[in-house]
């Protein structure tokens, strides 16, 4: 038997290495999937081969996540329950989809993963090995008796560690769990499962990765400008981009000044609550710039039935059915609404705050003209609201006459 298993090095998949070869006597391939974690991958490749591994692979992918995952949901403006960038929920199926791929390619017959039985992520790679892969067979051991019997707590994954001459000492002393990539980095677990903890105390403000702390950004203000073609972001500061670049650019901008921090508690697919804080900082300044050029090309109509799909959109991303027919058919919508969004927005970063100062467009429907309180002569003629405001108040009219009674006043 030959297992790929989805390897971070941290302490759940360095003991799921040793395991899941002793367990079932199965050669086992690692697999980490490069989407912009940086430093975090450096020594995998050994780690993963001293633990148990046959052979280890560690895929780039930060070119395909940013124009093929981010970008697509940026043009969504997709944000889970008014708050979450969603930077872990996009970047499964894509991990899932080239562990796939990796699989097939090393002839194994297996998938492993080391998501946790109460977590999201444990539904996000399942559903897209449904989708793409449903011939593989699919090892999810904290789902299983047998692992969860050996291993009831941290303490006894440590302990096998130490048994076994597996080096996790770094990632067995933090308090919480983490997770990169380029869109965002989450915080969850361990200290911050109590939703009173306050991580931005002078004790605890260095858990954060990405951004500083807003208190101690620049006291200067600084402006840049984002180009925008089809909805996508191609330029910042007139320096065309590729999508992997506008991002790490973002990032470093938005960081300097303490933007992208968000701390919630969110509703998990399967049922809890949980608590967790994350940093956006370049997914920040991207979608607020995104949704500026809209604002000033899209029409009305077709800007508000795009609106009203979001959060189905997003509710779709962060349960995992990217790769679900509905998902596609909404992308499809998406990307036609965005043949306008074509022009350049000037951003104003301060302090965690990100204010819009100017937007223009060669496909903007903004008419001067038309938008003056000065008087100006244009197609809008004040006298022709009177006929719309009194059609719009014949229903209300309607309704006073004959149920007056049941109107609260």
């Amino acid at each position: 038997m030959k297992i790929v298993l989805a390897y971070s090095g941290g302490l759940d998949t360095s003991v799921l290495v040793r395991w899941l070869k002793d367990h079932y006597n199965a050669d086992i391939v690692t697999f980490a999937a490069d989407v912009g974690q940086e430093e975090e991958l450096d020594g995998l490749e050994e780690k993963a081969e001293a633990t148990g591994a046959v052979e280890h692979h560690t895929l780039d992918l930060v070119e395909e996540f940013a124009e093929d995952f981010i970008y697509p949901m940026m043009r969504a403006n997709a944000i889970y329950e008014g708050q979450y960038y969603l930077g872990t929920s996009i970047a499964r199926p894509l991990i899932a989809k080239a562990q796939i791929d990796l699989a097939r390619k090393v002839g194994a017959n297996a998938l492993a993963h080391g998501a946790t039985g109460k977590g999201n992520d444990q539904v996000r790679f399942e559903l897209t090995y449904a989708a793409l892969s449903p011939d593989l067979k699919t090892i999810s051991p904290w789902r299983m008796d047998v692992f969860r019997d050996a291993f009831p707590g941290r303490s006894e994954m440590i302990a096998y560690c130490q048994d076994n001459n597996i080096n996790v000492e770094a990632s067995a002393s933090k308090p919480y769990s983490m997770d990169r990539n380029l869109l965002h980095i989450s915080y969850e677990a361990g200290i911050l499962e109590d939703p009173w903890f306050d991580p931005t105390t002078p004790d605890n403000k260095d858990m954060y990765k990405l951004t500083v702390d807003p208190e101690d950004a620049p006291n200067e203000a600084e402006y840049i400008e984002l180009d925008f073609e089809k909805g996508d972001c191609v330029a910042v500061n007139g320096e065309s981009l590729n999508p992997a670049q506008v991002l790490k650019k973002l990032n470093a901008l938005a960081g300097k000044h303490g933007i992208g921090r968000v701390d919630i508690v969110e509703n998990r697919f399967v049922g809890m609550k949980s608590r967790g804080v994350y940093e956006t900082p370049g997914g920040t300044i991207l979608m607020m710039g995104h949704k500026q050029i809209e604002s000033i090309t899209m029409d009305r109509d077709l800007e508000h039935l795009r609106d009203s799909l979001i959060p189905k959109y997003a509710e779709l991303v962060y349960n995992g059915f990217w790769y679900a027919p509905e998902r596609e058919a909404l992308q499809a919508f998406i990307d036609d609404s965005q043949k306008t969004v074509t022009g350049t927005v000037r951003l104003k970063l301060y302090k965690g705050n990100v204010t819009t100062v100017g937007r223009k467009s060669p496909y903007s429907l903004y008419n001067e003209e038309v938008a003056s309180m000065e008087g100006v002569e244009s197609d809008y003629d004040p006298n022709d609201a009177t006929g719309f405001i009194r059609l719009q108040g014949l229903r209300l009219r309607a309704r006073f006459g004959a149920q007056q009674d049941f109107i609260e006043k």
